[in-house]
């Protein structure tokens, strides 16, 4: 069973937005508050929205449907490959090529033309000739290596940043396949099927993010779900579980101690959730996380 819980989502500043003056005001209903010009992300917004897409996303799979994966910047590349292999589907992490779901079919000529060219033995042409098919080789295989077997369209799109994916998120809506997508206080959630709010330019909150998503495939036939903890007393208990559902732990990466978030609020019983952390900043003048 797959197991996310509030520590490792404030461990992985998941709830941190962009500062106040970059917000997307259509994504109100789903800010906390703002602490020192940086809004703060609703954490039971973001376990309801995670449930919701963990859901569809099994079901997506158990029905037959493969799952596209889609992140390019930075930060995301690594995230995005990872666990798209470790789950055995697709993924986009170097550019989004225009057309690449409405023009599916030229799309596949180029893939075949790929394919073709690894099976090339080169020996037989001349250097400069080989120099050539040797660059038309590396430059379709950085931008269609994760797309290489998909036959059909995506049932489903998996997205990291919609402003930075805004073709994809544009062509999956034109086709009317169902996009599940990371939003950030700068984003728009119109048009996003399953929109989950949260950080989507720190590290650790993709991985977090990209390893839900990777092991409802990974969990498709299995009817168990997702399990939610959602207080940090319960972490406490169900430690040997969380260690699975928490992305590995790098003290440079780090936007802020859990400890002492916690220590923040008033007693801890009585805040088991960011929505309870009301009296002290969580931030102090954009130390931790500023974009």
């Amino acid at each position: 069973m797959a197991v996310v819980t509030m520590k490792s989502l404030l461990e992985s500043g998941v709830h941190f937005g962009h500062q106040v003056k970059r917000w997307d005001p259509r994504m109100k209903k789903f800010i906390f508050a703002e602490r020192n010009g940086i809004h703060i992300i609703d954490l039971q917004k973001t376990i309801q929205s995670i449930k919701e897409a963990y859901e569809v996303v099994r079901k997506t799979v158990a029905a037959g449907k493969p799952v596209l994966f889609v992140g390019t910047k930075k930060q995301a590349q690594q995230a995005i490959q990872k666990e798209a292999e470790r789950c055995e589907q697709f993924y986009v992490n170097n550019r989004w090529l225009g057309g690449m779901l409405t023009n599916f079919a030229t799309v596949r000529k180029s893939i075949e033309r790929l394919i073709k060219l690894e099976k090339e033995d080169f020996s037989s042409f001349t250097k400069k000739e080989q120099a050539q098919l040797q660059k038309e080789k590396a430059k379709l295989d950085k931008n269609l290596c994760g797309i290489k077997g998909m036959t059909k369209l995506p049932g489903i799109l998996f997205v990291i940043d919609t402003r930075k994916e805004a073709i994809a998120v544009a062509e999956a809506r034109r086709l009317g396949i169902p996009i599940v997508a990371v939003v950030d206080t700068n984003c728009n959630p119109e048009g996003i099927d399953y929109p989950i709010p949260g950080n989507d330019d720190a590290i650790r909150s993709i991985s977090l993010f990209t390893q839900i998503i990777a092991n409802a495939v990974v969990e498709a036939e299995s009817e168990t779900g997702l399990k939610i903890i959602e207080t940090l007393q319960e972490d406490e208990e169900a430690a040997p579980a969380v260690a699975e559902a928490k992305p590995e732990a790098e003290e440079e990466e780090v936007e802020v101690d859990p400890a002492n978030y916690v220590a923040a609020a008033e007693p801890v019983a009585a805040a088991p959730s960011v929505a309870g952390a009301v009296e002290e900043p969580i931030v102090e003048e954009d130390k931790y996380y500023a974009k």
